[in-house]
Parts: C-alpha cells; sequence; structure tokens
C-alpha cells in the first residue's frame, strides 16, 4: 500500500477517517516528523526520501515545486491535491481509492487532482 504524508496544513480530519476507514494506512503528518515550518521543496524532498505521497490543500505552491522536482530528474512520489471545500467523506472516500486501485510506486512523478470525478 502507498505511504503517505500529510502536508502541515492538510485537515486532520481527514486523516482520522481514513485511518478509522482503515487503520492499516501508513499515513505521517509534517508536524509528526519534525517538519512544521518547513518550506514546500523540503517537505517534498523528504517524502521522496521517505517514498510517501503527499497530500495537501496547497495547489497554489506544491504543484510548482513537485513539477521543478521532476523537470531537475529528481524523485517525486507523487501528491494528492484536495480543494478546501469538498466534502469530508468524499475526500476520504477518494483517497481510500488510490489507495486500494494503485501499486507501491504507481503514483510516481503523478499529481492527482480531488475529486476524483464531478459526481
Amino acid at each position: 500500500m502507498l505511504k503517505l504524508l500529510a502536508d502541515e496544513n492538510f485537515d486532520n480530519t481527514i486523516v482520522r477517517g481514513l485511518l478509522r476507514r482503515n487503520s492499516n494506512i501508513d499515513v505521517v503528518r509534517v508536524q509528526d516528523v519534525g517538519l512544521s515550518g518547513e518550506d514546500d521543496p523540503t517537505i517534498l524532498s523528504w517524502a521522496a526520501q521517505e517514498n510517501r505521497v503527499l497530500l495537501t490543500h496547497d495547489v497554489a505552491t506544491i504543484t510548482l515545486y513537485a513539477y521543478e522536482r521532476l523537470a531537475q530528474g529528481q524523485r517525486m512520489p507523487g501528491v494528492i491535491e484536495v480543494g478546501l471545500n469538498l466534502p469530508i467523506g468524499r475526500v476520504i472516500e477518494d483517497i481510500l481509492i488510490i489507495l486500494e486501485c494503485s501499486l507501491d510506486g504507481e503514483l510516481e512523478g503523478q499529481i492527482y487532482y480531488l475529486p476524483l470525478s464531478s459526481n
């Protein structure tokens, strides 16, 4: 199963909901690993080093830095961008679908935007 890193401002209600639905999900928060207050490139670098897909609400800058990593030939295990105004239940369902349907490494170099569909 994919390993996740929740960005510093990622909604903890979503993280708790994911773990309630599946306690085997390997998710850590930026705060849990001593990266509070670090800039986006540092967080993406740590995620790559630990092979963790980043969960974020930061659609403004994370995407830019993720693509910069790829352009420089650096690893980027994946990013899941979650809009702020989406229903929490829908976000949890979409993340669970991604986790259940993806193999380790399959999101490498990819950025997913939630919701997965407009229905």
